[in-house]
């Protein structure tokens, strides 16, 4: 059975972009390489949620086949880990229900199966769930509004690293942020599995500026080219035994 690796964008905002391409385009453009776009917005403590601000991160993590929530800076730790595991099985099951497709030659609810058959089913999004490997690259909203949030941010880098190495599949994330004064976005960490290295990166961030969110998006899915595991993008996730009984 072929595992692959799932390839997500993290996505820790604050606020609407306001500047360069639409950033819900660009994560529909993203998704159809295979990466899903996941979106945090971050509110400040005593802030009431902004419709506007909602909606565009709900948006873009739907266009880009991601997972939104909006929360609070103090709860931003938990909901990174909880929306990366949230993406990893959301992937499985899409790959999931193409392989049931491809046997039973339609769509298949899950109600349809025979009880055997949805608890192998559910087996298999499971054990998937915790040895595919994943490759993550997170990108941070660094613009003015940011300023009081990093550390919040960092701490819930941190505590995602731990939850990975936790996982029996292999990880791989990179950090970059925007804006910069000379660039769209900048590289804070390479690919890495190690975890230490996050202490490393917030001291090299300034906040300020505007955002451009679908610029940033569109510079940051290129570095998913860069050769650090393996590329492997198709799921064979219906072992051959049930492949033949069915």
């Amino acid at each position: 059975m072929s595992k692959g690796t799932i390839r997500q964008i993290l996505l820790i905002t604050d606020g609407c972009s306001n500047q360069g391409e639409d950033p819900v385009r660009v994560s529909e453009q993203i998704a159809k390489q295979g990466i899903s776009v996941n979106v945090i917005g971050v509110l400040e403590d005593d802030q009431t949620e902004d419709p506007t601000g909602l909606t565009e991160v709900n948006d873009i993590a739907e266009a880009g086949n991601g997972v939104s929530r909006i929360v609070y800076a103090e709860e931003l730790s938990e909901t990174v880990q909880m929306v990366t595991q949230q993406a990893i099985t959301q992937t499985i099951q899409s790959y999931v229900s193409k392989e049931l497709k491809d046997i039973f030659g339609k769509e298949v609810n899950e109600e349809e199966l025979s009880p055997e058959t949805k608890e192998e089913v559910h087996e298999i999004v499971e054990d998937l769930g915790e040895t595919v490997d994943l490759q993550v690259l997170i990108l941070i909203d660094t613009s003015a509004s940011m300023q009081h949030k990093m550390s919040a941010v960092r701490e819930s880098l941190n505590d995602l690293v731990i939850s990975l190495r936790s996982r029996l599949g292999g990880y791989y994330f990179s950090i970059y942020h925007f804006p910069t004064r000379r660039q769209i976005t900048k590289r804070l960490l390479s690919w890495t599995n190690e975890g230490a290295e996050i202490a490393k990166v917030f001291p090299k961030l300034a906040t300020g500026g505007i955002t451009p969110t679908g610029a940033a998006l569109k510079e940051a899915v290129k570095m998913f080219d860069e050769e650090v595991i393996g590329e492997e993008q198709d799921y064979d996730i219906i072992d051959s035994s049930y492949r033949s009984s069915s």
